[in-house]
């Protein structure tokens, strides 16, 4: 089973890359796109992203056998609704969200007629809009797919061919499975980052500038990430709740741990802890999952290269 024409409905940094990706890897591979905002609609003609931008979500979506929802995960119900009528019977849907169960959920009570598998690629940037895309985005990048347990098996092979033909790394895992990981990996860092920047914001107006103007590269790191969609991460934490707040809540607990450790001089239980997470760093980089040399090689990768943007081990 392989797709002929694929639909994507937003298109912001993850549907204007998969454009993009799918003009250079897929030429064969008829493309359509629809935006809820005409803006994004028009800039995304100039760009190109897709072959057609339709201005009807319906219009998009008729003829394609694969219809791909780029949107923020609490808007992923309405998209649906929104194309339901232009949907042929056989069209696979999949999405992009960064939170599985509950974008399941609502795709699955949205569209009861239709064949559903959700994606996670794990690639993004700071950045947002129709300017943002690019088509090497998900090269070298983690693509998680959670299908249901009812999903054909050459449906979920069909789409996991996909996105190895956009230059992802695939892999399947079951969508609660999924919410915890990328809790840990990925939803808590971006907590973190936000507030983080927030306090930093908050001491702005004490310090009289010093806290931005004498930011090491630490907290530097820490504003570009927190620099995602703010609507796309409000809705990630909204709809991955229960995963994060307990991962939130073990987190509290090391940090409390740590306080106390500060508090009561335990150079040790803190030389203990920087120790193994060394170590962890040190695993990442024999992965191949990030870069050695200083800054990270910044000076020499595509700065739009961000949080989500690890690349997975090479086999």
């Amino acid at each position: 089973m392989t797709f002929s024409r694929v639909a994507i409905v937003g298109l912001g940094l993850l549907g204007g890359s998969i454009g993009l990706a799918m003009r250079e890897h897929l030429p064969g591979v008829a493309s359509a796109g629809w935006d809820a905002d005409p803006a994004v609609r028009e800039r995304a003609r100039e760009r190109g992203l897709v072959a057609t931008i339709a201005d009807d979500p319906a219009e998009a979506v008729r003829g394609a056998d694969l219809v791909i929802l780029c949107v923020p995960v609490g808007a992923m119900a309405q998209a649906a609704h929104a194309v339901a009528p232009g949907l042929s019977p056989d069209c696979l849907v999949s999405d992009v969200g960064s939170s599985k169960q509950g974008v399941a959920g609502a795709l699955e009570q949205a569209l009861p007629n239709h064949a559903i598998i959700p994606a996670h690629p794990v690639a993004g940037t700071e950045q947002s809009g129709p300017d943002a895309g690019f088509s090497s985005l998900f090269h070298h990048r983690w693509c998680i797919l959670t299908p249901p347990a009812h999903a054909e098996a050459a449906q979920v092979d069909a789409l996991a061919a996909f996105w190895r033909a956009l230059g992802a790394t695939v892999e399947v895992m079951e969508p609660a499975h999924h919410d915890l990981v990328l809790a840990v990996t990925s939803h808590i860092p971006h907590l973190i980052a936000y507030t983080i920047v927030g306090t930093a914001s908050d001491l702005e107006e004490v310090t009289r500038s010093e806290v931005i103007k004498y930011s090491a590269g630490g907290f530097r790191d820490f504003t570009r990430i927190a620099a995602s969609d703010p609507t796309m991460w409000r809705d990630v934490f909204l709809h991955n709740r229960d995963a994060v707040l307990a991962m939130l809540g073990r987190f509290t607990a090391d940090l409390d741990a740590m306080t106390s450790a500060i508090r009561e001089g335990d150079g040790q239980a803190m030389h203990d802890l920087f120790s193994r997470t060394r170590a962890i760093r040190r695993g990442i980089l024999a992965m191949g999952q990030d870069d050695a040399r200083p800054d990270f090689g910044r000076g020499d990768h595509d700065e739009r290269q961000g949080d989500e943007a690890e690349p997975p081990p090479q086999s």
